[in-house]
């Protein structure tokens, strides 16, 4: 064997040691098996990220979201932008648990994925792969919303840094089939303390400024171009929201007329009067009914 040969064997062998070592690129999921997929890793050293088609995806539409008329609004014309490759904005919806926010987002998946937008869910813990994401879906002619759902963060978390980056602070520019949608029921994402007002100060002409603690916090929420809030519902909206569940569940309307108590109870024990427990009431009493 002649010295070049010993040493291209070598070089093969460190390479190969090398590739063992090194994680490996994200690899592209099946397009066409689903309109939405979620971001995972793979067990093992390379932590190698993918992303898995969602094959029983939700089917809630948008009709079926009530009493959130503006919030209903305002996001549907953003993805509406969106989708038609007008500019859009990154969106940030927080407010109430249990009053839509989540649902609203799936719904505007459900409206517009025949005309191209997919839907892409990424665990906080997974925000680091943002870059990863992004460059595997940027050369694609859909539409793509990155979800993340009930978004908050504590103290030094990576997740916060990489998504403040995939907003607005790249080198690079965002590309123009992607956005990034959040839920939280945090409006900056990060725990508020009593101690945060110290750091307020009154300038020479007496406007009040936040100090370096509180400037850090808002600086990731105000990098979302729109801003969604929910409130808690009245009682006359949370029996609106069981009734239509109630209806969609197969009950007439002399059902639903005569469910309204036991709804208003069901209420009171879960100490909310939320979409989430309008619904889950609904399923709960027409359940019961048909058995």
């Amino acid at each position: 064997m002649t010295q070049l040969d010993q040493f291209l064997t070598r070089a093969e062998a460190l390479l190969t040691r090398l590739e063992a070592i090194l994680p490996q690129s994200a690899t592209a999921p099946d397009w066409t098996a689903a309109t939405a997929f979620r971001w995972r890793k793979s067990s093992g050293r390379d932590s190698r990220g993918y992303l898995q088609p969602v094959r029983s995806m939700s089917r809630i539409a948008l009709s079926d979201l009530l009493d959130i008329g503006p919030q209903k609004q305002q996001i549907e014309q953003n993805t509406q932008q969106f989708v038609e490759g007008r500019p859009a904005n990154n969106v940030l919806l927080t407010g109430a648990r249990g009053t839509g926010k989540s649902s609203l987002i799936k719904a505007c998946l459900n409206q517009y994925a025949e005309r191209g937008l997919r839907l892409i869910e990424v665990d906080k813990d997974d925000l680091v792969d943002l870059p990863d994401i992004v460059d595997m879906v940027a050369q694609r002619p859909e539409r793509f919303i990155i979800f993340c759902d009930d978004l908050s963060f504590e103290e030094g978390e990576g997740g916060y840094k990489a998504l403040k980056v995939a907003l607005d602070g790249s080198i690079s520019a965002q590309s123009d089939n992607v956005l990034i949608y959040a839920t939280s029921n945090r409006r900056h994402l990060m725990p508020e303390r009593m101690s945060d007002n110290a750091t307020y100060k009154h300038d020479e002409d007496g406007d009040l400024h936040p100090g370096e603690t509180v400037e850090e916090k808002i600086s990731l929420s105000e990098r979302f171009g729109l801003w969604v809030s929910f409130y808690p519902f009245k009682q006359d909206d949370y029996l609106d929201i069981a009734a239509h569940w109630l209806k969609h569940f197969g009950c007439d309307e002399e059902q639903v007329a005569a469910a309204r108590g036991d709804a208003l109870r069901w209420a009171l024990q879960r100490g909310s009067r939320s979409g989430r427990v309008a619904w889950q009431f609904a399923k709960d009493h027409a359940g019961k009914m048909k058995s």
